[in-house]
Parts: structure tokens; sequence; C-alpha cells
């Protein structure tokens, strides 16, 4: 079970953060990018940034997240916003979907499955109590973990036509039209491997994190970590959107 200071750490970490990228614009660029639809499956609200965008949009929301203490959060942030009764919130593990939770989602049809910047308390990812350089492995594993339960549950949703993952990282920025190629690469040939999903670079955009000192210096160290050959990278957001094969 995770301990609470582990949550409420993790929330702090997000409100603050979540903050910093809504004055910024980045949540309504997210949700600029997602594919015509009518109905959204939000997986992972976290503490509601991303979920009142999608309102502002005018997109239907199925809220869902394993922490009931998030679902309680993204509910006091979004009363105010318009169209809030236009989310269903669902508390569930999406790595162990009981037969309601499987139901509720299936009922609601969403047509787009999403989830934007995935994180986790450290004791959910296995980053607790590691050095930096286990603790980043850690959460990367967990990250393509939960990345491939998504696509697995997209796929079994008839009704969902595309899936959009967000998640940070950092690039040299002019490289970027290279890095779009990668980003379709690597989830189509992992994430979404074997599965009737397409994209290509077009599918892939890169947006500037600007403003936010603290985690730009972190993602360029722990991309450097990994390779050292870069000594110039930008911290950004990287967004996919995969389409389903119609034939």
């Amino acid at each position: 079970m995770t301990n609470t200071n582990d949550i409420n750490g993790f929330l702090d970490y997000w409100e603050a953060e979540g903050a910093a990228y809504a004055r910024a614009g980045d949540y309504l660029w997210m949700a600029e990018q997602v594919p015509a639809a009518t109905k959204v499956l939000e997986i992972g609200c976290g503490v509601g940034f991303g979920t009142q965008a999608l309102l502002q949009r005018g997109f239907s929301v199925l809220a869902v997240d394993a922490l009931d203490i998030c679902l309680t959060t993204t509910q006091a942030r979004i009363a105010s916003t318009t169209n809030a009764n236009k989310v269903i919130f669902l508390q569930t593990d999406i790595a162990a979907l009981d037969a309601t939770a499987r139901q509720t989602i299936t009922d609601f049809q969403p047509q787009v499955a999403l989830c934007w910047l995935m994180g986790a308390p450290q004791e959910t990812t296995g980053a607790a109590g590691k050095p930096d350089r286990e603790a980043s492995e850690a959460v990367a594993a967990y990250r393509e973990k939960t990345h491939r339960q998504i696509a697995e549950l997209a796929t079994s949703l008839p009704s969902v036509v595309a899936a959009h993952l967000i998640d940070r990282t950092a690039i040299p920025w002019q490289a970027k039209d290279l890095g779009r190629d990668t980003l379709a690469r690597y989830h189509l040939f992992k994430t979404f491997a074997g599965l009737p999903f397409d994209a290509t670079r077009r599918d892939a955009l890169y947006r500037k994190l600007t403003g936010r000192a603290e985690e730009a210096g972190k993602l360029q160290s722990e991309l450097r970590r990994a390779h050292p050959a870069l000594k110039s990278v930008t911290p950004t957001l990287a967004s996919l959107v995969l389409r389903r094969r119609t034939t």
C-alpha cells in the first residue's frame, strides 16, 4: 500500500507543476491535439488540470484514476468550469480492471483514449528509496508497462478510434523532425506492437517547456546521464496521436 507521505508528496508536486503548465497554456495545447471526438477516456486524471482543459474544449470525459484523492481533487478543480456536468469519475487501476469498471468504460463509448504526463507515487513506480539512475530506470519501466496496458485497453474498446499519449522528454531542438519519426516508431513498435493502430511523423508534435527551470534542469540531467554525448537538449512535451486502422 502506498504510504500517505508518498501520496502527499506526489499531489504537492503535481499541484505546483500542473499550475505552471496551465499558466503556460500547455494543457490547452494538449487538448487541441485530441482528434475530433465527443467522448474522451482520460486515463490518470491526476489533480485535474487536464480534465479542466478537456472540458474547456467541449469534450465529455470519463476521468479515471487509481487514487481516490486524485478524483476528489479533480472534482474540486472543475467545479466552476463550464461543462463540469460532462465528467464521469471512475476509481480503478487499469492494470487490474474488474468487470464493473470495464463495463463502465465500455458503456461510456469513448472515441479517444488518452494519457497525459504519466505520473504516480514513487512506491507505485518502484522508484522509492533507489539511487537516481535506478529510480529513473524504474520510472521508465513503469511508463512502458502502463502505456502498453493503455494500448491494450484502447484496442479492446470497439468505440475507440484513436489514442493520445503525451509525456515529457528532452531533445536537441534542431533535430525535432527526426525526433518526430523516432517518437512515432517507438510507440508503434513497442507500445502498440501487434495492435491495430498507426501513426506517422505528422501525428507527432513537440512543444518547448518554458519558464520551469527546475523541471527543465531535471529533464536535461536525466537525458545526459542516459546519453552523455548529448550536450544541449531542450525540455519538451512530446505528443503522439495513434489512429485505429479501418482495414
